[in-house]
Formats: C-alpha cells, structure tokens, sequence
C-alpha cells in the first residue's frame, strides 16, 4: 500500500514543489510591486522637478517683464506694451503689470491725426492708354508685371512685391456667405481656387485669442467684393479702410461706411490700419506713435498706379519685426503716395506664383515671406489681397 504525500511536498510536472512554486509567486508579486512604487516614486519626483522648474522660470519671466514694465526705460516698457497689445493671444498680458490706465495712456500716445479723412484720387494718374502703367525699363526683367524685393532693417527682414498693373488686384473672400459656422480658408488653399499669381492677407477678422474654428471665420467692419458690400459688422477693431475704387485707384480712409463706399465707387476693400500715408504725407500720429515690433502687411499705390504689398517678419530670431514707423519708412522708399497697415501677426504671408523660377519651381506658388515659426500652415481668413494673372478679368 503506498504512501500519502503530504500536499505540501508533492511535486509538479517542472520538479518544483507547490510549496516552493508559491513562495516563487509570491516574491514575483513582491518585486513587481516593489518595481512599481520605485517607478511611481521616480515619476513623482521627476514631475516635481518639472513642476519646479516651469514655476521658477514663470516667477522669472513674470520678474524679467515687471522689470522692463516698471523700470528705469519707458521707451524698452512701451515697445514691449504694445508688442504684445497686437498679437491676440497676449493682449492681457501688460494690464497685469501697469494696470488699465497706464497701458491706455501708453496705446494713445502719438498725436493728432491728420485733418483729411479719406485720400484724394488725384495724387495717381494711372495711363489710361495701357491697362500696365509704369516705367517700361523698370518691367523689362518681370513679364508677368511682378517685382518682389527682400528689404531689412535693424530689427526685421522684409519683401515689397510690386505689382504693375493696378486692376489686377483685387479682394477675395473665403465664402460668399460669411457665418462663424464656415471657417475661414488658408491662403495658400485661396490662391489655388482664386488661380490668382499673388497674395497676400487683407482685412480684419473675429478672433478671440483661442482656438476655436470660428477664429477667421468672418471679417470685422467693412468688405466690399466686385463693387458689393459682402459684410458689414459695424465699427472695425483698428481705425482704417483701404480699398481700390472702379478707376483702380487705391483709397485710404480712417472710417468707411458702405454708402460712402458706394458713393466713392470702390470695387474692392475692406478694414484694418491705421492709414499710413495720404495724399503723399505721412501720417505722423502714426508715426510717432507707440507701436511694437511685430509681423506686419501694408497695401500701398505709387503716383504711377502701381500697387506696394508689403510683409515684414517676426517673432523669430533672425527677424524681430518691425513698426508702424518701419512700414511707413519702407512705403516712402518706394513710393507710395496712399498706403494702409493690414492684418499682421501670425496672418501675415506673401505668395507668388513663380511662373519663370525664379524662387523655386517655376510655376508653383512660392512662400516668398516666413511666416511664425509656431505655425504648421497659414492661419484661418476671410478676406485676401489677390492679383490676377495679366489679361484676365
């Protein structure tokens, strides 16, 4: 008769006891446990430190912008005031620091603006025996009536296209019903479906600093499409209207209203600014004013007719960006006798349609400006600044 082994010293088919197998289980369980508080512990500590260091560098940077806020140079204050008063996601940012009233003050130091409100047409004569105005030596090396030239100064790298014939430019709108439930288009997608040679951003538009889709959806103030009044939400965020009348002549204005607009006969036009330049004079309020270093657009015309597109870099580090006072600077060196500022920041682009290669593949559209570098594509718009290849309508 065999022999009953006790339960605790049978042996399984690996030649392990039970006994031996669950004291092996056990320690597992032990060590993995053990494994993972150890794992828990680095994590934790690793998130504190992490958490320590964005606190230490939030307390230095909050340090670093109280000191030039509230130090010993109003000029390095005011610069860095309204730097960040026209971006959208920080114009927070400086009321923390100097309160309401002062940033207020800083906003509207400048001077008084000009007397005349709207531009006078006379200061452009276009020839009316060419639809191309101009120099025709300044055109012998551009064909397709399109010169872009890189511009720098000591804060910003800059392109100024030139564009020859005036009735070639005109305003695009990402829809023909506005709504924020139809987001804005990308300028690059616009060009494309415009079949236009040129772009570059045009008006005001909603955003509220977020990232919801409506952002860039609808436009601000005034636009005017075709010789129709496509929108009007009333008063514009900035003080400025710039659009091309039926004679192809660029006017500036500092208010608009749509039956002015009809009455001056506009064509194309919407709402930014400030105005920059009228009737030939530079508007000094704007010039002497406040203004930070920023991406920027300008639209301006020459006494020829030629129209200026104008985009300056930022937020980078090889280009910090430019003023009021640069814009204006580059617009006078080339000979705008109207211009207006548009849309900057991260709307700011410039493209063309390289139809002889002369920036990359010829007859693809070419980034000619850098945009933010903070940005995978080109932001969301309603409104552009197109140019229509030569010989269309």
């Amino acid at each position: 008769m065999s022999k009953e082994i006790p339960i605790e010293t049978r042996v399984s088919s690996g030649g392990i006891s039970i006994q031996e197998r669950s004291a092996r289980r056990k320690e597992a369980a032990r060590k993995k446990q053990a494994a993972k508080k150890l794992a828990w512990k680095v994590v934790r500590r690793t998130l504190l430190s992490v958490l320590l260091v964005v606190v230490l560098l939030v307390v230095g940077l909050c340090m670093v912008l109280n000191q030039i806020f509230n130090g010993p140079s109003p000029s390095a204050s005011k610069v860095l005031t309204m730097s960040l008063l026209e971006a959208s996601a920080t114009k927070w940012v400086p009321g923390l620091f100097l309160g309401k009233e002062a940033v207020e003050q800083i906003r509207n130091d400048g001077g008084d603006l000009y007397e005349e409100q709207i531009s006078d047409p006379i200061q452009v004569q276009i020839d009316t025996n060419s639809s191309l105005g101009g120099n025709s030596d300044e055109w012998k090396d551009y064909p397709d009536g399109i010169r872009i030239e890189p511009v720098s100064g000591d804060t910003y790298n800059a392109y100024v296209m030139i564009v020859r014939d005036p009735s070639s430019v005109y305003l695009a709108t990402s829809t023909e019903k506005f709504s924020k439930d139809i987001p804005g288009t990308r300028i690059t997608d616009q060009i494309e479906a415009e079949g236009a040679i040129a772009a570059v951003n045009a008006g005001a538009f909603f955003d509220n600093g977020t990232s919801s889709p409506a952002v860039g959806s609808v436009p601000e103030g005034l636009v005017i499409s075709g010789g129709k009044v496509v929108w009007d939400s009333g008063k514009a965020p900035e003080e400025g209207f710039v659009g091309f009348n039926e004679d192809n002549i660029l006017v500036v204005a500092h208010s608009m209203t749509a039956d002015k607009a009809m009455e001056l006969n506009i064509r194309d036009g919407c709402c930014f600014g400030p105005v920059l330049i009228m009737n030939g004079a530079i508007n000094d309020a704007v010039y002497n004013a406040n203004s930070g270093y920023n991406p920027r657009t300008a639209i301006g015309q020459r006494a020829d007719g030629s129209v200026i597109l104008l985009c300056i870099d930022g937020r980078q580090a090889g280009s910090l960006g430019g003023t009021y006072a640069d814009i204006i600077n580059i617009m006078v060196e080339f000979g705008a006798v109207n211009a207006c500022n548009l849309d900057g920041g991260s709307s700011t682009v410039m493209l063309y349609r390289d139809a002889y290669g002369r920036y990359g593949e010829a007859g693809q559209v070419q980034m000619i400006n850098n945009y933010s570098l903070l940005q995978e594509k080109p932001r969301r718009m309603p409104t552009f600044i197109m140019v229509r290849p030569q010989g269309e309508e």
